[in-house]
């Protein structure tokens, strides 16, 4: 059954005129500048070409995998060895139809379309067709990693690594003829993990030989972060990472991490109180670390991981089975925001949010640490996870706006393992340009299409080619 032909039209979700002019003149043409995404860089260095479209569809794509686990799918049609390719695709061509008003509906089926030129609606009737269909594309040089980055006109790959990964894929994409420039991002979330020595002490290990350093004591734990930190740095790298479920910011000396640091080293876990004490002396270090070097520091805060303890032990973390979190936010953020302040060493932050119910915590947090040097310095990020959806993201927008300054926004990004994330661009522009023709039809900002234009285009890629610091590909 072929697609009707009022879906996904040309003028999806454009409901007004104006809406249609500002996405087709100002934001379809702008290049995608991806400063945070979870992309393999093995796969970029090495231009994968991908074998069927479960391997670049499904594979990795948590998102699907929860559909799939809420539609009844057995867990080895989904992530088993047991099953063939083919049928972990049709198991999911028969999920799509039940997830009508869910994103994937149209994500889904943008990938389809803006990949594969495929306009059939994804059902079991046409899964035998598009299977076909979609693996004689992934055949051509037009569907390896590089000519994905080029159809979607990717400037700026930012992805996230961890401080003992050599960056080997990195030097070799970086000696590469890739227009895309790819940088690494620093996510040190295990550093904080005395809570669990059985995984932390192998890691400290593996700090201190990538480092060339003993990781003894809490000095060389510091000195081997900032080692590898420094590492990152010569390889282009301005951006760090942290994904918490909320910035803790006890007060904490020296010597006492440095106890609770011996001590997990000595293989007793810290105590939850210990580790609230260790997390904050930490988060302020890499927080000076980043202001030092002229970083953006990203927190991506509020997520309840790993729920099921069953599928944890089975597959490991990121796995689909994480949800929202309900943790106190604002006094801890505004503590830790505060402290870095004071001592002058506040860098420029990107702060997500996962739980909806604390967009006006974050929206209003973020006002407090502005202070002139650079335009949004303090950024509340897009619509995150759960949140990057169409109402979450209309709520983001919605929240800064009235908050802040929608102007100084950087815009969208992937969050992504999946190549075929990129119509996430499209989605986000699609539903910008919405809200603004449908203000602009309200008389409740001018019909200015120049002044309203160029908003677009900033939000959708000059705010983060400036904000960020990075060299950008010519696309």
């Amino acid at each position: 059954m072929p697609a009707s032909p009022t879906f996904l039209h040309d003028d999806f979700l454009l409901t007004t005129r104006w809406a249609r002019t500002l996405y087709f003149e100002h934001a379809v043409s702008q290049p995608i500048f991806d400063y945070h995404c979870h992309l393999p860089p093995e796969d970029i260095a090495a231009n994968r070409r991908f074998e069927n479209l479960t391997r670049i569809w499904l594979a990795g794509d948590h998102y699907k995998w929860r559909a799939m686990r809420a539609n009844g799918v057995p867990e080895d049609l989904i992530t088993g060895n047991a099953s063939g390719d083919y049928d972990k695709f049709l198991a999911y061509a028969k999920t799509v139809p039940q997830t009508l008003r869910n994103p994937l509906y149209h994500w889904s089926h943008l990938e389809l379309r803006r990949y594969f030129g495929i306009k059939l609606l994804i059902n079991e009737a046409n899964a035998a067709k598009i299977w076909k269909q979609a693996n004689a594309k992934l055949a051509t040089p037009a569907l390896s990693v590089h000519g994905i980055l080029a159809k979607f006109k990717v400037a700026v790959v930012c992805t996230t690594d961890d401080p003992v990964d050599d960056l080997a894929h990195h030097q070799s994409i970086k000696k590469s003829k890739l227009a895309t420039r790819v940088y690494p991002a620093f996510r040190p979330d295990k550093a904080l993990g005395v809570g669990q020595p059985a995984a932390f002490n192998p890691w400290c290990d593996q700090l201190g030989a990538r480092a060339n350093l003993e990781v003894q004591n809490l000095s060389g734990f510091l000195a081997a972060l900032k080692q590898r930190h420094d590492f990152f740095h010569a390889l282009g790298s301005r951006l760090s990472d942290h994904g918490m479920e909320y910035v803790p910011a006890e007060d904490c000396t020296e010597r006492e991490a440095a106890a609770i640091f011996t001590q997990a080293r000595a293989g007793t876990a810290a105590t939850p109180e210990q580790w609230a004490k260790f997390a904050s002396f930490m988060m302020l270090f890499f927080g000076r670390l980043d202001a030092d070097r002229g970083w953006t520091k990203q927190l991506h805060l509020g997520a309840l991981r790993n729920n099921n303890s069953r599928l944890m032990k089975r597959l490991g973390a990121d796995s689909g089975v994480d949800s929202i979190g309900d943790f106190p936010q604002a006094r801890s953020l505004s503590r830790y925001l505060d402290r870095l302040d004071v001592e002058n060493k506040l860098p420029k932050i990107v702060i997500y949010n996962v739980n909806p119910a604390d967009n006006y915590v974050f929206g209003s947090m973020i006002g407090n640490f502005q202070d002139g040097t650079v335009p949004g310095k303090i950024q509340f990020g897009s619509g995150w996870w759960f949140l990057d959806q169409r109402e979450g993201m209309e709520w983001q927008i919605n929240t800064l706006s009235n908050l802040g300054l929608l102007g100084r926004f950087v815009g969208m990004l992937t969050d992504s393992r999946s190549f075929l994330s990129y119509v996430r661009h499209e989605y986000f522009r699609r539903l910008l340009c919405a809200m603004l023709g449908a203000d602009i039809e309200a008389g409740l900002i001018p019909a200015d299409g120049k002044a309203v234009g160029e908003l677009v285009e900033n939000i959708c890629y000059r705010n983060a080619a400036r904000y960020f610091g990075l060299a950008t590909g010519k696309i």
